[in-house]
């Protein structure tokens, strides 16, 4: 079931930007992109957040430093489009990393595939800028957990896990071609709770690489100011959108029976949800707003629902009884708000139930989210649950409606 679970996962994250790219084929403005290549390279601190990493290993050194190597091809629209007036700084597309912690033998060598993009925050000289990248996707070849083969790598649960990474950067443009950038970043690997352990695999360190640009000079521009004009005239007028969504994920789950060990409940466990989402839009880049979030959880309080308390108890022998619905059905309310940019939306929230039942439930909860547009109505939508600020919850891989959708 694991395995077909991150072929899922996988499959999901990528089939977001495949599909927007196949439907925008029709529209007139998505013929007329400038394409790049680049190269990044990211030598980078382990934050010893588990006594794997601090050298309870096999090898007996602690994990410290990871260094990886990227290569990506992006777009970006041009400024004739209606996209590239909008979102002249913008860039999308795919990237493929390798990655290495030193010690291959008990974590491997992951291969990162993911969706990336990049834009301005803000311009220091004519050259010189500001940025930010995100990278959303998922990183294939771990080691995991084997308590014959890998005993002592109680972090890493999966051979497939996510790949998230946000970067802040200086952009030096050398000439019109070409661009020299350098920053900062974190980085973060997780299973989404499909597999245990799941500790997770938290970086942070710096970034330097180089993009290309392709295309006629005039193309080349980041930002040219005979467009300003047309720019001008797309004059933005506030305005309130609902999203709907609806999703789904499977999930592991650990208990605590009384007088024995913890133990991994064998099998996976379904979460669904749906939240609904009337969303102020600010300006062209952000909206916000409140959520009605609503979310059944199969694993939900069944730590309080062990059938055989007595004696020891492990994977093989533990039984439940069914908790009733109100303790795996929860509803709360969150305060969303969302970076709009083309093609993509990074969505944040952070909630509280106020119709639960149980420990598992009656609690604060955060999400983060990417949104990939299919249409001006339709999204794909993939998330991730925490709650109570550091306990992993869930994916929500889903899709969504957008009513009153406006460009």
């Amino acid at each position: 079931m694991n395995r077909k679970t991150n072929r899922l996962i996988t499959v999901c994250m990528f089939l977001c930007l495949s599909v927007y790219v196949m439907a925008s084929s029709k529209d007139s403005t998505s013929q007329r992109l400038i394409h790049i290549i680049g190269v990044d390279f990211r030598p980078a601190y382990t934050f010893p957040t588990n006594g794997f990493f601090k050298g309870a290993n096999a090898a007996q050194t602690p994990v410290r430093k990871t260094f990886s190597g990227y290569v990506k091809y992006g777009f970006k629209f041009a400024p004739d489009t209606y996209w590239g007036r909008m979102y002249p700084y913008a860039i999308q597309g795919l990237g493929v990393g390798y990655n290495t912690f030193f010690n291959s033998s008990e974590i491997g060598n992951p291969l990162a595939v993911y969706a990336f993009q990049t834009y301005r925050i803000a311009s220091i000289t004519r050259r010189l800028s500001f940025d930010y990248e995100w990278n959303f996707g998922a990183s294939f070849g771990w080691k995991k957990y084997d308590k014959e083969t890998n005993p002592m790598n109680n972090v890493v649960g999966s051979k497939i896990n996510a790949y998230i990474n946000f970067g802040l950067l200086l952009n030096w443009q050398i000439d019109a071609c070409t661009n020299l950038r350098a920053g900062v970043g974190v980085t973060h690997y997780s299973n989404g709770n499909t597999g245990y352990p799941n500790s997770g695999v938290n970086t942070i360190g710096g970034s330097i690489g180089l993009i290309r640009y392709f295309g006629s000079k005039e193309k080349l521009e980041l930002y040219d100011r005979r467009y300003a004009t047309y720019r001008n005239r797309d004059a933005f007028k506030p305005y309130i959108s609902y999203d709907l969504i609806v999703y789904g994920a499977l999930k592991k789950k650990g208990v605590f029976p009384p007088e024995s060990s913890p133990v991994l409940v064998p099998g996976s466990f379904a979460v669904g949800g749906l939240n609904f989402t009337p969303m102020y839009n600010f300006s062209n880049y952000f909206r916000a707003g409140l959520s009605l979030d609503a979310q059944y959880d199969e694993s939900a309080n069944i730590n309080e629902h062990i059938a055989n308390t007595v004696g020891s108890v492990d994977a093989e022998n533990i039984r439940f009884h069914r908790p009733p619905l109100k303790e795996q059905l929860a509803v709360g309310l969150s305060v969303r708000a969302e970076i709009v940019m083309p093609i993509f939306s990074i969505n944040l929230g952070v909630g509280r139930n106020i119709l639960c039942k149980g420990a598992d439930t009656d609690s604060f909860y955060q999400i983060v989210a990417l949104k990939t547009d299919i249409t001006k109505n339709l999204f794909l939508h993939v998330g991730y649950q925490l709650y109570k600020f550091r306990k992993p919850n869930n994916l929500m891989l889903g899709v969504g409606v957008r009513f009153n959708a406006k460009r």
